[in-house]
């Protein structure tokens, strides 16, 4: 099958990319990538004190700012690549710094980052709910994803509840093809629910650099083996008409 080359995972220097946003749109241009969503780092957990975090207003505000530029760019240019406005949000992170510092309607894409129990669950299920009754957004709601999610930590306790959480707040699931060991068959009964209820599922590299931008050769074959082309489909329309 013939999809849209699609990276929804990528890192500038804003967090631990190696390359500026410039960079990476400059390249995925030569590469022919239709989709690209720059997803930097939002934490103020151990990992702020590691690799430099999207952690205080200024820093998201000239993080979109350099974003929207590149998109004027595409646009007036006539490019193939449609930019997204992402982020990923470490879910280590106090919630109250989450919901002073991230404004859903300014992004396309949100990840959340290490989704690891039903505790979890509940923190993020309160995130977005506190999200959706903000001021009325609208159509400008964001797309939301697990990023590098392990699905064996569910398989053998809560996995249908799980899945009903993914399927409520149409959260997708991500193929990263950094992380292969999460695709294993032991995981095959996870995948299985994805396709009996028709759960959003997306493609990202978790590139630091340029050489890893196309990196989406893997994800697309775990996905044609577990039979989700239909749900990739189903994410595709989603976001084309974003």
């Amino acid at each position: 099958m013939n999809y849209p080359k699609t990276n929804l995972h990528t890192h500038t220097v804003f967090s631990d990319g190696k390359n500026s946003i410039k960079q990476m749109v400059t390249v995925a241009i030569k590469l022919k990538i239709n989709y690209l969503a720059i997803t930097d780092h939002f934490s103020d957990s151990w990992k702020c004190k590691v690799i430099p975090t999207l952690n205080t207003a200024e820093k998201i505000e000239n993080y979109l700012s350099k974003i929207e530029t590149c998109q004027r760019y595409l646009k007036t240019n006539n490019k193939n690549l449609r930019l997204l406005k992402g982020i990923e949000i470490d879910l280590g992170s106090s919630e109250k710094v989450i919901k002073k510092f991230i404004r859903p309607e300014h992004f396309d894409i949100i990840l959340f980052e290490y989704l690891e129990t039903p505790e979890g669950m509940a923190y993020v299920r309160n995130i977005i709910e506190y999200w959706k009754n903000l001021t009325p957004i609208n159509n400008k709601f964001p797309i939301l994803g697990l990023a590098h999610f392990d699905p064996s930590n569910f398989i053998y306790q809560g996995l249908d509840s799980l899945i009903s959480f993914l399927k409520e707040f149409k959260i997708y699931y991500e193929f990263n093809s950094s992380y292969y060991e999460y695709f294993s068959r032991k995981n095959e009964l996870f995948f299985k629910k994805l396709k009996e209820h028709n759960i959003y599922i997306a493609i990202g590299s978790d590139a630091h650099n340029l050489n890893g931008l196309d990196f989406i050769e893997e994800p697309l074959k775990m996905i044609e083996i577990y039979n989700l082309e239909n749900n990739f489909k189903l994410f595709l329309e989603r976001l084309k008409k974003r």
